[in-house]
């Protein structure tokens, strides 16, 4: 299961509302071996593409580098989906490099009637996808 504050939902749903009709894409920090989102990092979509997203390498390894230098691991994996459910397609099972992450798609398509954005959380290990319960909270 994945939780997260309040606070951690709406900015990533905030992000892939602001980049619509781009794919947003950003990691959520937190202290490794925790499990527990708590830096929010939006990223640029290097791609600009309404159907992929690709962090920029430079930033990529900046990022990483900082996540080093604060003790800190990707514990949420986030991207858009501009046209289609929150789902991985093949292209997001191929680049789910983090085991121990959460992979969070937001759709900012209104794809099954139920409002106007989808948030779902998964884990990815080797090529396996499963869907996961997501808990948002108020504060940890």
């Amino acid at each position: 299961m994945l939780t997260l504050t309040q606070a951690l939902y709406d900015r990533i749903v905030e992000h892939a509302r602001k980049d619509h009709p781009d794919e947003a894409c950003g990691i959520v920090a937190g202290p490794a071996g925790t499990d527990r989102p708590e830096r929010f990092v939006p990223m640029l979509n290097a791609a600009r593409s309404p159907t992929f997203y690709e962090f920029d390498s430079k930033d990529l390894l900046k990022l990483y580098r900082e996540l080093d230098d604060r003790d800190e691991e990707p514990v949420i994996v986030y991207h858009s989906h501009t046209a289609t459910e929150a789902y991985p397609s093949r292209t997001d099972v191929t680049y789910a490099n983090e085991p121990g992450a959460h992979y969070v798609l937001v759709s900012t398509a209104d794809t099954d009637g139920l409002g106007e954005f989808q948030f779902r959380s998964y884990r990815i290990v080797e090529g396996v996808i499963t869907e996961e319960e997501v808990q948002v909270v108020e504060a940890y």
